[in-house]
């Protein structure tokens, strides 16, 4: 694993956020690139992944797929504080690293992502994303912390 490895997964998560909220007319399609993207950016496969997604309130962690696609795409009722993340819809997604440690087949990246709406807003969130390299070599996120900045 290197760093340009996490930068090409980084850039892979961000895009498949803006994507899901251009489907989000066509409930189906979008139903489905997002479980897709989430079985292709997620190690649920291997077991729970540790994901604190940014507005999750009730329900802060999201052990399982069926809680993370909620998250994103909301219309759970066994999560009613989702109104579908990625929906909102994203422009652009933009990751600043403050720090990457690479550790076997680990990497950690933490710092700040910047999503911008359709009038251009960038809304700042602060991260900690940790990805293993499966056998077949593609990097799966095991860890997902995000939370908007402290405010004094």
């Amino acid at each position: 694993m290197n760093i340009q490895e996490i930068e090409k997964a980084q850039d892979k998560w961000g895009n498949g956020i803006v994507k899901i909220g251009s489907l989000k007319d066509s409930i189906k399609e979008c139903r489905m690139f997002a479980v897709d993207f989430i079985s292709k950016m997620y190690d649920y496969d291997n077991g729970i992944v540790q994901f604190k997604p940014t507005k999750a309130a009730d329900a802060q962690f999201r052990g399982d797929i069926k809680a993370a696609l909620s998250y994103f795409i909301g219309s759970d009722s066994d999560f009613s504080e989702d109104n579908g993340f990625a929906l909102n819809p994203w422009l652009k997604v933009e990751f600043e690293n403050n720090s990457i440690n690479i550790i076997d087949d680990i990497g950690i990246a933490m710092g700040n992502y910047f999503f911008t709406d359709n009038n251009g807003n960038k809304t700042k969130v602060e991260y900690s994303f940790v990805y293993k390299k499966n056998d077949k070599g593609d990097l799966k996120i095991i860890l997902h912390h995000s939370s908007l900045p402290f405010v004094k």
